[in-house]
């Protein structure tokens, strides 16, 4: 069976449906492949802080009227330094706001919204080959029923997560990767407790950092920064709350306890592919670029590839193909600046392990220039809070 459809997408995620959702506004129908199930898709618990940018786009493209029941809006966060803590109004600073709203809600949404408009959304779908990328894309895949299908597209969008085996595609040789490891991750714990308080907490402490984040009302998302190479098994229950509280308490804060029914380790790193196009195959989102979870950006500049990339795709559909040539140019700079973020947040708030005397002390006392200063809590916020999405005719 042969189907034929204007834009392919492999991949359901943030970058993949919000695609799939900004093109049908604008009379272009999309198929979307994944290999998960939709439950699945649904129930993974991920990235929560959506920028005033993503949050300014759910509205304006009519998928943000849950978000705007249920979600935390947070007008500030907490930088803790052993104990001390200090507050960065973020709307005061910039006159924007985040919100907390996790990653797998935002998907829910998109994915009742494509299948109200009649979307193409297929999972449980393998995709077995994509070929004639440079001049008239095929792709042969396997659906959820196990029959051999192949879909002949315009144009194709890989937006399939950091495992993307179409970057090689782009970048054959590899020569356009590039990447940083970092010596720490996070262990992570899902609790059914009460909030802590209402905004985010960052703490560094001499043990290594913490993240007292929230989920809802009832559950909250704590993170401790880990070895790499640890495993759930080594953190006991004990072990945690202990962690938690060395890290993060202060004299009128303790961390709000509760039963952990989730535990997992999250590894960091960054990784950027340039150009993000080649031929008639496109990156988004992990597929182009990884962040460390600690700046919050990984979902936002997933999004922001694609509000640039769907008014181009319809400008080439309909014979202007100039901003799709310059997709790369238009996104790489964001994200590069995104990367500087994260890397800049982990460095001065995580305690590498093998940190020599002189590199804690150095590190506490940029810490502190930042937080003491007006201009510095300033530039924090608006890395924070990010930048406006682009806007483009069609």
């Amino acid at each position: 069976m042969t189907e034929q459809t204007p834009v392919a997408i492999i991949g359901a995620g943030p970058a993949g449906l919000t695609l799939s959702h900004l093109l049908h506004q604008h009379g272009v129908e999309s198929v979307v492949l994944e290999s998960r199930s939709r439950h699945e898709v649904e129930t993974t618990v991920r990235a929560g802080i959506l920028e005033q940018g993503t949050l300014d786009l759910m509205r304006r493209t009519g998928v943000g009227e849950r978000m705007e029941r249920e979600a935390d809006i947070d007008e500030g966060i907490e930088i803790s330094v052993q104990g001390e803590r200090t507050r960065i109004p973020l709307t005061e600073l910039t006159g924007h706001t985040v919100a907390v709203y996790p990653q797998h809600e935002y998907l829910i949404d998109l994915i009742a919204r494509r299948q109200a408009d009649g979307g193409a959304l297929l999972f449980e779908t393998t995709v077995d080959a994509v070929g004639g990328t440079e001049d008239a894309p095929v792709i042969d895949y396997t659906d959820a029923a196990g029959r051999s299908c192949r879909l002949r597209a315009d144009y194709v969008v890989a937006a399939d997560g950091s495992r993307s085996p179409h970057r090689s595609t782009v970048d054959p040789t590899g020569a356009g990767r590039h990447r940083h490891e970092y010596p720490y991750a996070w262990f992570g714990v899902l609790v059914n407790a009460p909030k802590t308080q209402k905004e985010l907490i960052y703490a560094t402490h001499p043990e290594g950092f913490a993240l007292i984040s929230t989920r809802s009302d009832s559950v909250q998302r704590y993170y401790l920064q880990c070895e790499p190479s640890d495993t759930v098994d080594d953190w006991s229950d004990d072990r945690i709350w202990e962690a938690l509280h060395t890290r993060a308490d202060s004299p009128d804060l303790r961390i709000s306890e509760g039963e952990i029914f989730d535990k997992a380790v999250l590894r960091f790193r960054s990784a950027v592919t340039e150009p993000m196009q080649r031929g008639r195959l496109f990156l988004a989102g992990d597929a182009a670029h990884t962040v460390p979870p600690t700046g919050a950006k990984g979902m936002n500049l997933a999004i922001a590839d694609v509000a640039v990339l769907a008014p181009a795709l319809v400008r080439a559909l309909r014979g202007r193909p100039e901003l799709l040539s310059d997709y790369s140019d238009i996104v790489l700079p964001r994200v590069w600046r995104a990367q500087h973020f994260s890397w800049w947040m982990s460095s001065m708030l995580h305690q590498a392990p093998d940190a020599t005397t002189f590199e804690s002390r150095r590190r506490l006392a940029e810490l502190s220039s930042v937080l003491s200063s007006e201009a510095g809590r300033r530039y924090l916020a608006e890395q924070y809070v990010g930048r406006d999405l682009p806007e483009f005719e069609v």
